[in-house]
């Protein structure tokens, strides 16, 4: 076996982090952060102890501890945040990846809100008229001809989106002329006969007479629902048709030349799935802005949960490096490495430990944290109504 420096019983991390040569993580992400630095060496040397040293000989270096001791505190923050992306990633979505202070949410209070919601109605709503939406609502119109009651939105050539990609019409501006245009035109056939009646009062030779008699506000509703009511019965009604997305059909059929406008989307801009083509948003878990957690930040439940993760590493590391030299020679026999129980073990306590962090983290969830407060308040409800009543003498 190559005579290769072993745990000596100690170290120091400040004087392997001077070393040019080697540095004393391989990433280096916690090196200057204070508390982690003083925390590496009693790391190491718990874990030395804990491994059997002085008992036994530890084949690890300061820098092998040292180096677990960082993949410990990566896969805390890890798991950490992972499991803070997906708690929280209906909020996150489509936000900026730079929306946390100094562009990360590390140390941020992540408030819910109604975001996504609003952007699912959003779909329902550009359906409606009137209800909204996310698509471009696009304006078009077209030369109606008299006599002509069918028209090719995308081939008529007096059309805006002639020649236009498939689109889908959302409302067509085709209506009857409004009641109140024809209040005062005598030929409505409403036979209220309000001429006749400003003769009577004297105010024939005044144009126009209903100027000068004050009527109630309910007669002006009733005269135009009668105005509206005698189109229906007695007049073709103003009605359309849009078939195939294209075609448009006029009721009735026109008797004068006009410009018929009507809205519409494209059907391109509606099925692409894309409605954000702004840069740098958040859109999946990979791009979320979550750094590496800062040691100093973590409490000590987590720290133990740190050494615990370290000392799992370490075991995990000793044994791969003793599966090297599964036997040793001694004068007159050989003795036989523990390689095997160390690696077993150290991918059980490992994988415990990730379970226990899970299981922890879930509970802090946003679901498990409203379902505690609701079972506290019922019971808080029900301790009370245990609580006799006074009784009031007047």
């Amino acid at each position: 076996m190559a005579q290769i420096p072993i745990w000596p019983g100690s170290s120091n991390f400040s004087a392997s982090a001077a070393n040019t040569d080697v540095k004393p993580t391989p990433y280096g992400f916690y090196d200057g952060d204070d508390i982690f630095t003083s925390s590496a060496d009693s790391t190491a040397q718990w874990c030395a102890r804990r491994l059997g040293y002085p008992l036994v000989d530890v084949e690890l270096q300061d820098i092998n501890f040292f180096t677990c001791f960082e993949e410990a505190v990566t896969e805390y923050g890890a798991q950490l945040y992972h499991f803070e992306i997906i708690d929280s990633f209906h909020t996150l979505e489509g936000n900026s990846t730079g929306s946390g202070e100094s562009g990360s949410l590390n140390n941020n209070v992540i408030t819910p809100n109604l975001g996504n919601t609003v952007n699912v109605a959003d779909q329902y709503g550009s359906e409606t008229d009137g209800g909204g939406g996310n698509i471009n609502l696009l304006k078009g119109n077209l030369l109606v001809k008299a006599g002509i009651q069918e028209y090719d939105l995308l081939s008529n050539i007096s059309s805006s989106i002639s020649g236009s990609e498939a689109v889908y019409i959302k409302r067509v501006y085709h209506n009857a002329p409004p009641a109140i245009v024809r209040y005062f035109d005598p030929y409505a056939g409403t036979g209220t006969g309000i001429q006749s009646l400003m003769q009577t009062f004297g105010f024939g030779n005044f144009s126009p007479g209903v100027n000068f008699m004050l009527m109630p506000m309910f007669f002006d509703a009733l005269k135009i629902q009668a105005i509206e009511l005698n189109d229906q019965i007695r007049k073709s009604a103003y009605q359309f048709e849009v078939y195939n997305q294209r075609f448009l059909r006029l009721y009735p059929v026109p008797t004068y030349d006009y410009v018929c406008w009507y809205e519409y989307v494209v059907k391109s801009a509606v099925n692409n799935p894309v409605k954000d083509t702004g840069t740098n948003l958040i859109t999946n878990m990979s791009n979320v802005p979550y750094d590496n957690p800062e040691y100093q930040f973590i409490n000590d439940p987590g720290r133990q949960w740190i050494r615990k993760y370290t000392l799992a590493l370490a075991k995990e590391m000793l044994g791969s490096i003793r599966g090297k030299y599964q036997s040793m020679p001694i004068p007159g026999a050989e003795t036989t490495l523990d390689h095997g129980r160390l690696i077993s073990e150290a991918k059980d306590e490992k994988a415990i430990l990730l379970e226990e962090l899970k299981k922890m983290l879930e509970e802090t969830s946003r679901v498990k944290q409203l379902e505690r407060q609701n079972n506290e308040a019922q019971h808080i409800q029900d301790s009370f109504g245990k609580v006799p009543n006074p009784i009031y003498i007047f």
